[in-house]
């Protein structure tokens, strides 16, 4: 007995729900945050408008574009930072010399610390990170838009749209950073750089850089680069322990 022509096209349509089903949460980060395009085109008004208008006129459409243009209708794995050169051009501006806050692993501290770019000027107050800021986004191949359901994380794929993103944000503010560079380092951070245990030989190596553990053939993980970086955290600790909210 030969299958009947609506038994097969019935199991066929099921095949693909269920294909389609697998691909929606293939992924196990979240998927591109709803209303993307009103949300980036409306923290750029209100940055060039009130957080920083020093920054001037800025088109905003044009920088939505260059935006979704890096990842939009992509492989989600297939993103790289060279995708969004046009995005960092139309966003950048300066930053001012010796305001520049590198950080790691202390999110909430850093923002209370730069208030806004008014002490501090972090990545994430500068337009290009400003935008982004708590924002999920990818695209889809098999459609011609966002991908709503899923991301890839880091640990997935490296070259996914968020990683790639800011990774080019990352270098172009490194590179246009200027002056008296401080740095914030979270020492409690389980399997951190610089967890806890380390931080009495840190210190120790600060006081007695020339002490055989503090050099760069030890093994003990400390460059003279972040030694010189050490002294500038210290310092700004202990003047935000004097700052008022």
């Amino acid at each position: 007995m030969r299958p009947s022509r609506v038994t097969l096209d019935g199991l066929l349509f099921a095949m693909i729900t269920i294909i389609n089903l697998q691909r929606a949460d293939q992924w196990r980060g979240p998927g591109t945050t709803p209303n993307l395009e009103d949300i980036v085109i409306g923290r750029c008004y209100d940055y060039i408008e009130t957080v920083n208008p020093s920054v001037g006129k800025k088109n905003c459409t044009a920088i939505w574009e260059a935006f979704q243009g890096a990842f939009i209708s992509k492989d989600p794995c297939s993103v790289f930072p060279s995708d969004y050169e046009r995005y960092i051009n139309l966003t950048l501006h300066d930053i001012p010399m010796n305001k520049s806050l590198f950080w790691e692993n202390n999110k909430q501290l850093v923002h209370r610390l730069s208030d806004r770019g008014k002490r501090y000027m972090a990545l994430g107050d500068t337009l290009m990170g400003w935008l982004a800021d708590n924002l999920h986004f990818c695209g889809s191949s098999s459609n011609s838009g966002f991908d709503y359901n899923s991301c890839p994380t880091s640990s997935e794929c490296e070259s996914n749209a968020q990683e790639s993103f800011w990774r080019s944000a990352s270098v172009t503010y490194a590179k246009h950073s200027s002056g008296e560079i401080q740095i914030m380092l979270n020492g409690s951070t389980p399997g951190g750089g610089f967890p806890m245990p380390r931080a009495v030989r840190i210190l120790q190596c600060v006081d007695f850089p020339g002490n055989p553990e503090c050099t760069t053939n030890s093994g003990s993980g400390f460059t003279s680069v972040w030694m010189t970086m050490i002294p500038v955290w210290i310092t700004i600790m202990n003047n935000y322990g004097n700052m008022n909210d």
